[in-house]
């Protein structure tokens, strides 16, 4: 059976992403102790929230170095919203340091005329890795659902996997390199593809445990 650690740090709801990961036929635990997590087939790393007190309560359970170790041991690691944004060196949002793992800055959307901030609700993806995991059976275009002020700003663009437009400015929507996959969208909000993608976490877990068999 493949099981997924969930990530537990006190930022946001988990269950609903633990459902989408059930549907495709994992067993989740919710976590916050690093020896689930390191027993774990894949490890997702959710969030909803602000970037300094995410980084606060990863370290307040001593999580930030073990989760850089699982994340570069070459562990299927999914990041989701400000899962996604831990992953870089710091935020515009605050005074933090990332955990530092894509080398990158999370910046702040930068006003403009008729632009909405937060970005919230549906956008269409555009695939920029379209040999990325997550992306089997996602069509370009295919519509999911946001909320958020910041932005991934990696120093390597060749890492994004897909970007999304919001107003004239073009941003990363998710990013990938090797095992390590993050969305800055909420998969379990965005119906039939977010549940998609996350089945396709899942798939590749387990080509991944057949490969290490």
């Amino acid at each position: 059976m493949t099981t997924i650690a969930v990530i537990d740090y006190d930022m946001g709801n988990l269950h609903s992403a633990c459902k989408g990961l059930q549907t495709a036929g994992a067993t989740t635990v919710i976590t916050d102790r690093v020896s689930d997590i390191e027993r774990a087939d894949g490890v997702v790393l959710p969030g909803v929230g602000a970037f300094d007190p995410a980084m606060e309560h990863l370290r307040s359970r001593h999580l930030i170095e073990p989760i850089r170790r699982i994340a570069r041991s070459g562990k299927p690691f999914l990041g989701i919203c400000v899962g996604l944004q831990v992953l870089f060196e710091g935020s515009e949002e605050g005074k933090e340091p990332g955990l530092g793992i894509f080398p990158g800055m999370v910046r702040r959307f930068k006003p403009e005329p008729g632009l909405t901030i937060p970005h919230m609700g549906w956008n269409q993806l555009q695939l920029a890795q379209p040999d990325c995991p997550l992306w089997h059976d996602i069509p370009a275009g295919a519509w999911v659902y946001f909320v958020h002020s910041f932005y991934a700003h990696p120093a390597d663009p060749a890492i994004n996997a897909a970007t999304i437009t919001h107003g004239s400015q073009t941003v990363a929507a998710a990013v990938r390199q090797g095992n390590l996959m993050a969305v800055q969208f909420h998969p379990e909000k965005s119906s039939t593809a977010g549940l998609q993608i996350l089945s396709n976490f899942v798939s590749y877990v387990r080509q991944t445990e057949a490969v290490a068999v």
